[in-house]
């Protein structure tokens, strides 16, 4: 079953932010020498600087090859875990460079987030970061009942979200209680008629862009591999989804397909369309009230799925 919500209104934060990304953040990704190593030192130092949510623990995790992050609140007395990939693109991306909203995630899910630091391309292409999701879900496993766990991602990270979906299944895994993709990036075959169409009105990012990414990750690797592009993947058992997407942004067909494609599979799927939103605006937490709004759907989702 599939529930559609679309949302019009816009702040005026909103229409100042996009015009800032799109004039400074944009231009970075669409330069022919962009260095994904340079950008994620870039990106670590300035929103690593962003402050964390008040009361929240940062845990440091390393175990038998696994990296990333817990961030616990000091009020949290749930069995409630959140698994978070981060987006970039499988570029870039990091646990630092994610606190400033993962902390505030897990203050509205009441839950502890472990922040996933999986490997990026160009120096670990696919299936690197598919490895390294299905381990974490494994490492999680040993601690924590499957129907505690709620996976959660932003653009490649929503993807590699549903990546594990479809790796779950295979392994033949107990599934987690529910999903939240936030902009999800699932067709690395770059087929979707918004990443043309909204190539000029996305903030974040252009069609060409996209597609580079998508090369530098698969790395020759085919583009329908499910475990890749989970859009071509079977959706049969997989758990409610809680979908965002904004209407001018170039993944904005990514969404809408994985969305059908989960209907169509009868799973529960809740579609919510946001009008003129940066791609993945949930991350501008505090500061845009869009994403604050989103944050408290997205916790009160997870709660009502997991104990």
């Amino acid at each position: 079953m599939l529930t559609r919500t679309t949302v019009k209104r816009r702040s005026l934060r909103s229409r100042l932010l996009s015009w800032f990304l799109r004039r400074r953040f944009k231009p970075k990704l669409m330069r022919p020498d962009f260095d994904p190593a340079r950008f994620r030192v870039t990106l670590d130092r300035d929103m690593g600087k962003n402050p964390i949510a008040t009361g929240v623990e940062v845990v440091p995790v390393q175990h038998q090859g696994i990296h990333g992050e817990w961030l616990v609140p000091a009020s949290c007395n749930s069995q409630r875990v959140v698994l978070y990939s981060h987006g970039g693109g499988y570029l870039f991306g990091s646990p630092l460079s994610y606190r400033a909203f993962s902390s505030r995630l897990a203050v509205a899910c009441d839950a502890r987030v472990f922040v996933l630091d999986y490997r990026l391309a160009p120096e670990h292409p696919f299936p690197a970061a598919a490895d390294d999701v299905i381990a974490a879900y494994r490492y999680l496993l040993t601690e924590h009942d499957a129907a505690n766990i709620v996976l959660a991602g932003d653009s490649a990270g929503a993807g590699l979200s549903l990546s594990l979906l479809v790796q779950i299944r295979e392994a033949g895994l107990a599934m987690p209680s529910a999903a939240v993709l936030l902009s999800p990036y699932a067709d690395l075959a770059v087929t979707g008629e918004s990443v043309d169409s909204n190539s000029a009105t996305c903030a974040m990012f252009s069609g060409d862009a996209i597609r580079r990414a998508a090369a530098t990750y698969l790395n020759g690797a085919p583009a329908t591999d499910a475990r890749a592009s989970p859009l071509y993947a079977e959706y049969t058992g997989f758990p409610p989804l809680l979908i965002y997407v904004s209407d001018n942004e170039v993944l904005r067909d990514d969404g809408l397909r994985v969305a059908e494609r989960a209907a169509a599979a009868d799973v529960a799927t809740d579609l919510r369309v946001w009008h003129g939103q940066p791609h993945v605006w949930p991350l501008f937490v505090p500061v845009l009230p869009e994403a604050n709004q989103v944050l408290k759907e997205m916790g009160a989702f997870v709660q009502g799925r997991s104990a």
